[in-house]
């Protein structure tokens, strides 16, 4: 396990730099991406389409090895400055242990995404102790967004460009007060409930843990922090941001509390704050960027502020 306590932090974009758009995951077509291509070329940067990007085998874009060997061409390039992932779905965790993270060491790059993949930040996080960022993906990006400034992407080209970023949301009532500063980790729950025990899984001592979903029924909640809690990931936590949880789903007889509500309760025993309402996850045009594996500073009272610290 790569153990450095700074962690490599990619260097800011510039215009001229050329990104790439990868689908480690579920399979993409042209027209679904020439929205956020439209966006990234009015950003300055030259977008690469790398081969055999738009293949498909069922739901996925490609075999697994096709798509190990097209993320992994574009870790080995150096003139690639980014990697946005197109989308999430369902299918990087079976290919992350094929692919060879240390070139990144060399050449660090920015690997953009969330929800799927979540893995990549996980596993950067613990192998290559390399910054990563959540945050929208080209699936994403409606048309027209060049000419808008919508709050996931104007965040999103904020972070690459190496601007400071400090966000500030609304109160909430099951906040819990308090400062706080660490590396912030995490990402969608259920991939981080399915990483427990794996060589992806993320030490969380000492850190600020962010974690989001979509679409799951409550119970599964309940036994994802239940896991996260007897598994010792939520114990050594300097705080919690909780982002979006959507369109949870409950059985006919009612679980009796909110997704938010559960998390509330796993964490009741501990003392550091807990952010609720934080606007990233599956939210969007609102899904704010979060470089992961940056130190950030928490601060919960009638309201939240995340500042990333440099």
């Amino acid at each position: 396990m790569y153990t450095e306590s700074i962690p490599i932090v990619p260097p800011p974009l510039r215009q001229g730099d050329r990104v790439a758009i990868a689908a480690p995951a579920r399979k993409i077509s042209r027209t679904e991406l020439e929205p956020a291509i439209r966006l990234f070329e009015s950003w300055g940067l030259e977008v690469v389409l790398p081969n055999h990007l738009f293949e498909a085998e069922n739901q996925f874009a490609g075999s697994d090895t096709t798509r190990t060997e097209l993320l992994q061409s574009l870790i080995d390039d150096p003139e690639i400055a980014a990697i946005f992932c197109a989308r999430g779905g369902y299918g990087t965790v079976r290919i992350v242990d094929r692919l060879d993270f240390s070139p990144l060491r060399k050449h660090p790059k920015w690997i953009v995404g969330y929800s799927d993949i979540t893995v990549l930040h996980c596993h950067l996080h613990t192998c290559v102790n390399m910054a990563t960022l959540h945050g929208t993906m080209p699936i994403d990006i409606p048309a027209g967004a060049e000419e808008a400034c919508l709050a996931s992407t104007e965040s999103l080209r904020r972070m690459l460009w190496g601007e400071a970023m400090q966000y500030r949301c609304k109160g909430h009532e099951l906040n819990r007060d308090g400062v706080s500063e660490g590396l912030l980790v995490g990402g969608n729950l259920s991939i981080l409930y399915s990483l427990c025990g794996s060589a992806s899984d993320i030490d969380t001592d000492g850190k600020i843990l962010f974690i989001e979903d979509l679409d799951e029924y409550l119970y599964h909640i309940d036994r994802m922090m239940m896991n996260l809690k007897r598994s010792g990931h939520l114990a050594g936590l300097n705080g919690l941001v909780v982002g979006a949880m959507s369109d949870m789903h409950d059985n006919t007889i009612p679980f009796g509390r909110t997704a938010e509500q559960i998390v509330r309760d796993a964490v009741a025993e501990y003392g550091y704050p807990v952010c609720f309402g934080f606007p990233a996850g599956h939210i969007g045009t609102n899904n704010l960027a979060l470089a992961m594996g940056r130190r950030v500073r928490l601060a919960v009272d009638s309201d939240a502020e995340l500042l990333f610290l440099p």
